[in-house]
């Protein structure tokens, strides 16, 4: 089991960035499409390596989603990155339509997504796409969790055919991740080992959960198992339902609402396979605001604290035998 440290802070845009152009260098039918905010989310890298592949369609999202399906049709592999409030929301119907309904080979950058926008408020603060997007079919939906992962994700989705979607950030996270850390198709990865509880994480969420599990083992002697819940969809239900038969008890951690994100597609993954309670840390229900990312994230509670909190009460849930709001000696036997 490999021992993680922080190793620097760096944006998961500029590993996608870094990413990108391998890509493209592994592959000569990458094609990259940009929104003229090509510097904000990097693509300009890919545009520097090579410029006779990369198409600048300018501020229109709809018309730039429905180019790079048509590309993915003739046979390339096309990459079109925005930001995710306009990726994922401004292209929703051609998405649904032209990309997944067609299964066309495209891959979407949904850069500068979640509460860390900071500045830009809550019209440019992304925190439902998830919801969004793993309901569409054919689908591969990704949140890596720190620069080398979004650098190995890009590279993942674009070895294999289909519609996928790269979720990355703007402001630097923890760099922990290495490349010899594991990164499979539909794989969540348990980054570190325990049986009182199982803190199901992904985004710069995933540092936090870490930095919870190791409080709760130095302060109440709780082994937490992390898992790193990378691929939303498809889901890695195997590594979930162990999760929950092994420690008892689940507590999710998500940069975005936690109605439909990660949250719920853990809690369907428990639901229909060991019903174990389940904390939820998360945007509640409620839009962001201005103001930098580290302020935003501690007025909102998605800190290791709120983690650390959340587990308290998921294992006291646990040992009171609750079920949801039901006592285990309440269910009727059959």
């Amino acid at each position: 089991m490999q021992k993680f440290e922080l190793l620097g802070k760096k944006p998961t845009r500029h590993g996608f960035a870094q990413g990108l152009v391998e890509l493209g260098e592994r592959n000569d039918n990458v094609a990259v499409l940009g929104a003229d905010v090509t510097g904000s989310v990097k693509t300009s890298e890919f545009q520097k390596a090579f410029p006779d592949k990369f198409f600048s369609i300018g501020i229109a999202e709809q018309n730039a989603t429905t180019i790079a399906a048509g590309m993915a049709l003739s046979g390339k592999i096309a990459v079109f990155s925005t930001y995710s409030a306009f990726a994922a929301f401004r292209n929703t119907d051609m998405l649904r339509v032209s990309v997944c309904y067609n299964n066309a080979n495209v891959k979407i950058g949904g850069g500068h997504s979640g509460i860390t926008v900071g500045p830009d408020g809550a019209t440019h603060q992304s925190l439902e796409e998830v919801s969004l997007l793993r309901a569409l079919p054919n689908m591969t939906l990704v949140v890596p969790c720190d620069y080398e992962e979004a650098r190995k994700a890009i590279l993942l989705v674009g070895e294999r055919h289909g519609p996928a979607y790269v979720r990355f950030g703007r402001s630097a996270v923890p760099m922990f991740t290495t490349e010899d850390t594991p990164l499979e198709y539909g794989k969540a990865q348990v980054f570190r080992e325990g049986n009182d509880v199982a803190l199901v994480a992904n985004g710069l969420m995933v540092w936090k959960a870490l930095e919870a599990a190791e409080k709760l083992k130095q302060d109440h002697g709780i082994n937490a198992r992390v898992i790193n819940n990378a691929f939303v969809k498809p889901m890695d239900e195997e590594t979930i339902t162990k999760a929950a038969q092994e420690c008892g008890c689940i507590v999710t951690a998500e940069e975005h609402q936690v109605y439909g994100g990660l949250s719920g597609a853990v809690a369907e993954v428990v639901c229909k396979n060991f019903p174990v309670p389940i904390e939820y840390v998360g945007m509640k229900d409620t839009f962001g605001q201005s103001g930098e990312p580290d302020e935003l994230l501690e007025h909102y509670k998605l800190n290791w604290q709120s983690i650390y909190a959340s587990a308290l009460t998921a294992i006291k849930r646990k040992k009171e035998g609750f079920i949801g709001l039901r006592k285990i000696t309440d269910i009727p036997q059959y």
